[in-house]
């Protein structure tokens, strides 16, 4: 007599046999790439070599985004559970090693091992939701990481300020302890399934891991340099992106000819895939530029105060996480997936343009409707990444997926950073050069910059840093228009 077919566990059942273990580990590794930026000038203060701070971000996004790939190579061959034991592990013994740095090389350096486990924590979490949750449902629990991702990343600077005024730079790592064995304890929880492949049938592509790194540490490198607009910062930048061609050309080369590769080149090469990926670096292209320029640009443009800022941009941090999550939930419900973001994206892209044009005619109380539209239509695109790629990939090479997607979300936030901040400096410099050399002065003092100059001079100031911002926040549409090109261009309209 044949058995009973096995019921599908509830949406309720698998939120809370699933989410709890992997929320965590994503909110330590989003919010560890953000919470450290207001620590900065204490850091500094303490330590010194101010001229190298950047190293402190810098570094940490390095190591997660080299490390990205391998935790999903070594999660589908060894079991994903266990990386995820072991990355928390790195994490928690490298956030304690941060905290008793006794010098910014040594800081730097312990960010790296950070890195490293960070980039296990984001890959994967997003794997263990495809493992342990049927493709209809995935949209719902991506929709749910989603919002936990934008809102730990948001939650970061807010929480690194308050405790490094209150406890010292210090607590923004030590923080990391007691949520790290929390993580780990849910982590034990989650049921240990079988892996695909084991250490026997390992074999792991060292060769392609070091191109890689090549690669990706060259170009995150350039996008750095890149931003200081100077003539000796551009050629650094040239130099270092020619290593970073030269190094992807040598690493596609060899990932086409051996049998194991680390980026599986056939997988990514999926239209798929590589769209999906690509719509997922506009994304976070749009996203990151926008939340790291619109604080200054309500600061310097409209004079906002620290703390109203925070309240101006509560809509876009908040609705991002609504228009994900109800995004997640259609997609469960119906199986649509792409029709989403490929509405979301270019309603995005207009509201943005509508930002950039309108802006100051706008009052600051009506900015954040504006903000609340963008969100929303963001938050579109979201759960769809994740989704559409580990469908595509199929169980077994679930990590793989889920590590391409955080890989491009990555590049895609410092290559478009990276652009914003050149397009806005690169227009103050050619509209006036003092001018540029105000701004800097205003970011860094308010309003004291600006003493001393004539009424006339000093609407010539607000009116050449607005056409700037009017020039950056078109290109921050521009991302949200490429995405919402790709996402038509998608060929998996749905899911299940």
């Amino acid at each position: 007599m044949p058995s009973a077919a096995v019921p599908a566990p509830s949406s309720r059942t698998l939120f809370f046999s699933v989410f709890p273990a992997v929320m965590l580990p994503m909110f330590l590794a989003a919010v560890d790439q953000t919470i450290v930026a207001t620590s900065l000038p204490a850091i500094a203060a303490e330590l010194g070599a101010v001229e190298r701070i950047s190293w402190v971000v810098v570094s940490y996004l390095l190591a997660a985004t080299i490390a990205a790939p391998v935790y999903g190579r070594l999660g589908d061959a060894l079991g994903r559970r266990r990386l995820l034991v072991v990355a928390i592990g790195i994490f928690i013994a490298a956030s304690l090693l941060c905290a008793v740095a006794p010098s910014l090389p040594a800081l730097a350096a312990a960010r790296v091992l950070q890195g490293l486990g960070g980039g296990g924590l984001m890959a994967l979490s997003q794997a263990l939701v495809g493992e342990a949750v049927p493709p209809r449902q995935r949209g719902e629990f991506q929709g749910y990481l989603s919002a936990v991702f934008v809102c730990s990343s948001t939650f970061g600077p807010v929480a690194g300020g308050w405790l490094t005024e209150h406890f010292g730079w210090t607590s923004v790592f030590l923080i990391n302890l007691p949520l790290g064995l929390v993580a780990l304890t849910l982590a034990l929880r989650l049921p240990q399934r079988a892996p695909v492949g084991g250490l026997r049938g390992l074999h792991f592509d060292f060769p392609g891991l070091l191109l890689f790194a090549g690669c990706i540490a060259p170009l995150l490198l350039a996008l750095e340099r890149a931003q200081t607009v100077a003539r000796a910062g551009l050629q650094q930048a040239a130099v270092l992106a020619g290593v970073a061609v030269a190094a992807l050309l040598l690493l596609l080369r060899r990932e086409r000819r051996v049998a194991a590769p680390l980026l599986p080149v056939k997988l990514l090469s999926e239209p798929g895939i590589w769209r999906t990926d690509a719509m997922a670096a506009c994304v976070g292209a749009q996203l990151v530029s926008l939340i790291t320029f619109l604080p200054i640009y309500l600061q310097v443009a409209r004079g906002a105060a620290p703390g109203q800022v925070g309240v101006l941009l509560l809509p876009l941090t908040m609705l991002i996480a609504v228009g994900a999550l109800v995004t997640g939930r259609m997609i469960a419900r119906t199986g649509r997936s792409a029709i989403f973001p490929s509405i979301g994206l270019p309603a995005a892209a207009v509201l943005l343009a509508a930002l950039a044009l309108l802006a100051p005619r706008l009052g600051l109380g009506q900015l954040p409707l504006l903000f609340a539209g963008i969100a929303l239509c963001t938050g579109s695109a979201m759960p769809v990444v994740q989704t559409t790629v580990q469908f595509v990939a199929g169980p077994t090479q679930l990590g793989a997926a889920a590590a391409s997607v955080q890989f491009s979300r990555s590049v895609g936030a410092a290559a478009g950073t990276a652009l914003v901040s050149a397009v806005l400096f690169a227009t103050l410099a050619a509209s006036d050069p003092a001018t540029a050399r105000l701004f800097v002065g205003i970011v860094e003092t308010g309003p004291l910059a600006l003493a001393g100059l004539s009424a006339g001079r000093i609407a010539v100031v607000h009116a050449e840093i607005a056409q700037a911002f009017r020039a950056a926040f078109l290109v921050i549409a521009g991302f949200s228009a490429l995405g919402g090109v790709l996402a038509w261009s998608i060929p998996v309209r749905r899911i299940g």
